[in-house]
Order: C-alpha cells, then sequence, then structure tokens
C-alpha cells in the first residue's frame, strides 16, 4: 500500500494547463510540439472521415493535378495544428465555443513538419459563468520551410483562479 492511499490527506493534486489569468492580450505562446505528418496518418483520417478526395489517396491523381505528392486532408492539417496548442491554451479545462476566421495557406503534403503558435486576441469574464473567462487566440500553423499552412481563431472558456 503506497503512503498516499494510507493516508488521503497526503494526495497530491496536480493542475495541468493554464488559468484565465495566464491569458493577457497580446501574449503569445510558442507551443513546444512538432509533428511530422505521414502518409499513413493522412490515409487512416481521410478514410475513416470517408473523404475521398482523390488528392488526398491518389499519388498519379495528385501529381496529374500539378502537386509533388499525396496532398494532406486539410481537416488532417486543422485537427493536427489545433492538438498542437492544447496543452498551452486549454488542458486546464473549460468548454471549447468554437472556431472562426479559419483559413488555409500552403498545401501540406506527407512528410512536412508541422508547429504552431498562438496569440491572445482577447480574454475577458464571463457573464454567466462566475468561475470562467471567455479567452480567443489566434493560431498559426507553420511549415519546416517557415510557410503558413493554417491561421484561425478560436475561443473557450477557460477556469479563473
Amino acid at each position: 500500500m503506497s503512503e498516499a492511499s494510507a493516508n488521503p490527506d497526503r494526495v497530491i493534486v496536480l493542475v495541468r494547463g493554464h488559468r484565465y489569468e495566464d491569458f493577457t492580450e497580446g501574449k503569445v505562446f510558442v507551443h513546444p510540439q512538432r509533428k511530422t505528418v505521414l502518409e499513413g496518418d493522412n490515409a487512416l483520417f481521410t478514410t475513416l472521415t470517408m473523404h475521398y478526395n482523390p488528392l488526398y489517396l491518389d499519388r498519379e491523381r495528385a501529381k496529374a493535378a500539378g502537386e509533388p505528392d499525396i496532398v494532406v486532408n486539410p481537416l488532417l492539417v486543422f485537427n493536427l495544428v489545433f492538438g498542437l496548442t492544447v496543452e498551452d491554451l486549454s488542458e486546464g479545462g473549460g468548454p471549447f465555443l468554437g472556431i472562426e476566421q479559419l483559413e488555409y495557406g500552403v498545401r501540406v503534403h506527407a512528410g512536412d513538419t508541422l508547429r504552431a503558435s498562438s496569440t491572445v486576441i482577447s480574454a475577458r469574464r464571463s457573464n454567466k459563468h462566475e468561475h470562467y473567462g471567455i479567452v480567443m487566440w489566434e493560431t498559426e500553423g507553420i511549415n519546416q520551410n517557415n510557410e503558413l499552412v493554417i491561421r484561425y481563431r478560436r475561443s473557450n472558456l477557460v477556469r479563473r483562479g
């Protein structure tokens, strides 16, 4: 039996993520995680989401359309970049409120490595939820060539203090 289970008063609770007070307007988060997109990632995601665009699954069709290789499904690009931001922005908990101003830049191909940074656009206390604030970030996903692959704004309720 561990000391913590023998004495519940000694249990240590680790709080993950940031709180509302950490999100001041203009603050930039350079997210430490990166992701190299694999061809298998794209094939699995595209097949599971039944998004059968030939540019995402057929190398010869993609090349015939002027692409250097299979194009990574843009919805996968969005999900990967979003996922890179979670630890810094929303892991502390609070409901996701939405995405706006989503735009794609250069296309992503298998083998590209994505990274992300997010800037706090606004932060205000919630009128409806006493223990939460509403934070909006603008996130940019960048490839290994420092080219913009995606930009969007998202907002969450974020727990205060």
